[in-house]
């Protein structure tokens, strides 16, 4: 039988990810390490629990729009992609796990007091497995942009929350995929906090080619996990 290969992930080098502490980003304050981090082995235990497979996926998941016994309000997109190693090979089998605002800016969410209307329709998550070629598709509506109080007249752009799993919870990677041509980009902290040009990575392309007439808008957005061109992540 052959050895269980233990999961990790190394944190590229360079100019990639943002910073855990950014001035303009006021949670960082209290949310970044103020020692150095220390590194700690993964063994088996990282392998034993929990277990993400396909046994987690209902048949709905993938639709966010199809969860509820009404449509949700707002402009109905689809969002796809492929995941990808370093080296442009597909990643299979993968756990990915979306969540959002609605189409007016709320999340469905007990901690979000935002006086926009929340939709019976939409809750805002969703979850797939990426197909052996790497692939994966959302059907949900756009977010809309809301109010966040970290300065004055702060307002977040349009955005989706994408988490990542790999063999075991200890690979989850997160990051935020972003709309093309927003207008609130410049003076958004948390998207600024991510360098140029991998700042550019977490913006999705519009696909006219997987738009469904008279349906859908569709959205392209491939996630890199490694190398030259991969996507900023949080890390977790």
């Amino acid at each position: 039988m052959p050895e269980p290969v233990v999961p990790g992930y190394r944190r590229d080098s360079g100019d990639v990810h943002p910073p855990l502490d950014w001035p303009d980003y006021g949670s960082t304050a209290l949310r970044a390490p103020n020692r150095a981090p220390v590194p700690l082995p993964h063994t088996f235990t990282e392998l034993t629990g929990p277990l993400l497979g396909s046994d987690r996926i209902r048949p709905f998941d993938h639709d966010l729009t199809r969860q509820h016994t009404g449509e949700p309000m707002g402009e109905r997109i689809i969002v796809h992609g492929r995941v990808l190693d370093g080296d442009g090979r597909a990643v299979p089998d993968t756990l990915i796990e979306v969540w959002q605002a609605n189409a007016a800016g709320r999340y469905a969410h007990s901690g979000d007091r935002h006086p926009a209307p929340l939709d019976p329709n939409f809750t805002g998550v969703g979850r797939c497995l990426t197909a052996a070629d790497g692939s994966y598709q959302f059907v949900t509506v756009k977010p809309g942009a809301y109010p966040w109080r970290n300065h004055h007249n702060a307002w977040r752009p349009a955005h989706i929350h994408f988490s990542l799993f790999g063999r075991a919870f200890v690979q989850r990677l997160v990051t935020q995929m972003y709309f093309p041509g927003d207008p609130l980009f410049g003076q958004d902290p948390i998207f600024n906090s991510v360098p140029e040009p991998a700042r550019q990575r977490m913006v999705a392309d519009f696909d006219l080619s997987r738009t469904e007439p008279e349906w859908a808008l569709a959205y392209q957005f491939d996630i890199v996990l490694q190398g030259r061109d991969a996507i900023p992540m949080e890390e977790q």
